[in-house]
């Protein structure tokens, strides 16, 4: 991948995460619901990824 191109992919990444923290905490979304989403949201994948060594 082209630098140009993954500095554009970060910033990109980076923007929707700030614009989900900022959206969700004016909304009243207490961040260790935040938290606890995240992680369950990454155990989902980490689980059923067909090449995953548990």
């Amino acid at each position: 991948m082209p630098l140009p191109q993954f500095l554009w992919l970060m910033a990109a990444v980076i923007v929707a995460a700030a614009a989900t923290l900022w959206v969700s905490l004016s909304n009243g979304v207490p961040i260790v619901a935040l938290a606890l989403a995240a992680l369950i949201a990454a155990a989902v994948v980490h689980y059923t990824r067909h090449d995953s060594q548990h």
